[in-house]
C-alpha cells in the first residue's frame, strides 16, 4: 500500500514506524528537515520538505497514485486542507485527519464529500481520554481494550507474587472458576510473548491477558482478586485538553480536582467544568498535594505536556500515599523506565491513537485495531465473510484455521453473544474474530486469512 504521512512528529513517527517494516511504501512530508533526516535514518522511507497542504508537494510525493493520505500535523487547519487538496487534485481513495479542536469536531458534517472530505476523523486527545476512563473503571487492570463495540473485552493484569495468579496453571485457573467464561490469550513474560495451553504456569510479574464479555470480565477480575476497591476520588494533573475532557468525562461519577499552573487555562477550564475543583498550582508542589489530601486520592492522573512533569509529579504522588497513579509520557524510552516501577500505569498517546489508525489500514475486513507491548503485538477484530470455499476460516473448527505462529483466537462475538473460543469452536460467516498477534511480523498472514477468494459472489 502507497501511504502519505503528513506530519513526523511523535504521532507520523509511530505511525511510519509501525507501517514500514509491513511491505509498505511510505512516504512522510514534515517543514521540519531534522525529524525528516531522523526518520530516514533509522527506516526504509522516503522523506519530502515542505508544507503538507500544498498542492505541489504533494504532486511530488506522489499523491497522485497514494493509496491514503494520513494527515497528522500539529495543525487542523493544514490536515483538513490537505484532505481536500488531495481529494479535488489527485483523487485520493482514502483520507485520514487528525483533529483535535472540539470547535471542528463538534460539527460533524463539516467532514463529508460535499465539505471537507475527510474518510475518517482521528481525535488522539478522545482516544486517550476513552483509554484512561476505562482503565479507571477497571481498577487492578493494566489495560482495557474493547471489541466489537463493548461487547467483548480484553484486559491484562499482572501476576503478584502473593497473588493468586503465580504459580497457578492455566487449566487450574479455568477449572475452579466453572461460571465465568473467559480465556487467557496471552502471557508476556520479560518481554517475550507465550501462547498458553492449559499446561502453562504463570509466573510473578507474568503479565496475563484475559478475554470475554464486560459481565464475565468483571466478575473475573473481583474473583482473582485483581480488582481493587472503585475509585471515588481522583485528582488530574493538567489542564491541557487531555485533562480537561477527562474531567468532563468523571465528575459526574467521582470527585474530580484538576490542578493547573497557568492561571489563565485554570479559570477557564474552571468556567466549562461543573463539578470538578480547579486549583492552580504546580503539580509537583508537595505541600499542594498534602493539602489537597493526596493521600486519600485513589488515583492521580498526570496529564501535562512535559514528561518529566508527569513523571515527577506521579512518582512523588505515590510517595505520598496516592493509591493508583498514571503518567502520560510521550517518549517510548521513558515508557518502558518506568512502568511497574514507581509508576502504576504509563500511558503512551501515539500507542493509543496508532491502534485506531491501523484499523483503516489493514487488509481484509479488519475493524479494530489495539497495539500491544509498544507496537511489538496487535489485538486484532476481524470479520469473517464468505463460505468454506472462498474463506480460509468460514466453516472451519479453530483448530483447522492455520494460524500463524504466536497468534491465537481468544473470542467470537456472533451478533449479540460472545463465544469464547476452544479448539472445536466453528466459525460462521460474519463472525467478530478476536485475535491477539504477539508477534507483529504475523499480521500480514493473518490479514490474508480474512480475504475472501475471487470465487465468492
Amino acid at each position: 500500500m502507497k501511504i502519505i504521512i503528513l506530519g513526523a512528529g511523535q504521532v507520523g513517527s509511530s505511525v511510519a514506524a509501525n507501517l514500514v517494516s509491513e511491505a509498505n511504501d511510505i512516504t512522510v512530508i514534515d517543514t521540519n528537515p531534522d525529524c525528516l533526516q531522523n526518520l530516514s535514518e533509522r527506516y526504509d522511507l522516503r522523506t519530502i520538505v515542505g508544507v503538507a497542504s500544498h498542492p505541489s508537494v504533494l504532486a511530488k510525493a506522489g499523491a497522485k497514485d497514494a493509496d491514503m493520505i494520513l494527515a497528522v500535523t500539529n495543525s487542523d487547519e493544514t490536515n483538513m486542507i490537505a484532505c481536500q487538496v488531495a481529494y479535488t487534485l489527485f483523487h485520493t481513495p482514502t483520507k485520514i485527519a487528525r483533529v483535535r479542536n472540539n470547535e471542528y469536531l463538534k460539527h460533524p458534517s463539516l467532514f463529508s464529500q460535499e465539505a471537507l472530505p475527510v474518510d475518517v476523523l482521528i481525535s488522539p486527545e478522545q482516544v486517550v481520554t476513552e483509554y484512561i476512563e476505562r482503565l479507571i473503571g477497571f481498577p487492578g487492570a493494566l489495560q482495557v481494550l474493547d471489541f466489537a463495540n463493548g461487547q467483548a473485552q480484553m484486559v491484562a493484569v499482572s501476576a503478584n507474587y502473593s497473588g493468586p495468579l503465580s504459580g497457578k496453571k492455566v487449566c487450574d485457573i479455568c477449572s475452579k472458576l466453572p461460571d465465568i467464561e473467559f480465556r487467557i490469550v496471552a502471557i508476556f513474560r520479560a518481554g517475550i510473548s507465550i501462547i498458553p495451553d492449559g499446561n502453562t504456569e504463570i509466573e510473578p510479574n507474568d503479565e496475563v491477558f484475559f478475554i470475554g464479555a464486560p459481565k464475565h470480565i468483571r466478575t473475573l477480575l473481583k474473583t482473582i482478586g485483581s480488582i481493587e476497591k472503585a475509585a471515588k476520588r481522583i485528582i488530574i494533573a493538567g489542564g491541557g485538553n487531555i485533562g480537561m475532557r477527562l474531567s468532563m468525562a468523571l465528575e459526574d461519577r467521582y470527585q474530580v480536582k484538576l490542578i493547573e499552573l497557568n492561571s489563565h487555562r485554570a479559570q477557564e477550564v474552571s468556567e466549562r467544568l461543573k463539578k470538578t475543583i480547579v486549583l492552580q498550582g504546580d503539580v509537583a508542589d508537595e505541600d499542594l498535594l498534602l493539602e489537597e489530601n493526596i493521600e486519600n486520592t485513589d488515583v492521580f492522573c498526570a496529564l501535562t505536556n512535559a514528561d518529566e512533569a508527569n513523571i515527577i509529579s506521579s512518582m512523588l504522588a505515590k510517595r505520598l500515599g496516592a493509591r493508583k497513579v498514571m503518567a502520560l509520557i510521550n517518549r517510548a524510552a521513558y515508557v518502558n523506565l518506568v512502568q511497574s516501577n514507581v509508576i502504576d500505569i504509563a500511558i503512551s498517546p501515539q500507542q493509543a491513537t496508532i491502534g485506531s489508525l491501523l484499523a483503516h489500514i489493514r487488509r481484509g475486513d479488519v475493524v479494530v485495531v489495539h497495539s500491544l507491548r509498544r507496537g511489538a503485538a496487535e489485538a486484532i477484530e476481524a470479520i469473517a465473510h464468505g463460505d468454506s470455499t472462498s474463506s480460509k476460516v468460514v466453516g472451519r473448527k479453530i483448530d483447522e484455521v492455520k494460524l500463524p505462529p504466536d497468534t491465537s483466537i481468544g473470542a467470537i462475538v456472533r451478533g449479540e453473544n460472545v463465544i469464547i473460543a476452544h479448539h472445536d469452536t466453528v466459525i460462521e460467516a460474519e463472525d467478530h474474530v478476536i485475535l491477539l498477534v504477539a508477534d507483529k511480523k504475523q499480521v500480514h498472514e493473518v490479514e490474508k486469512l480474512f480475504q475472501v477468494g475471487i470465487t465468492f459472489l
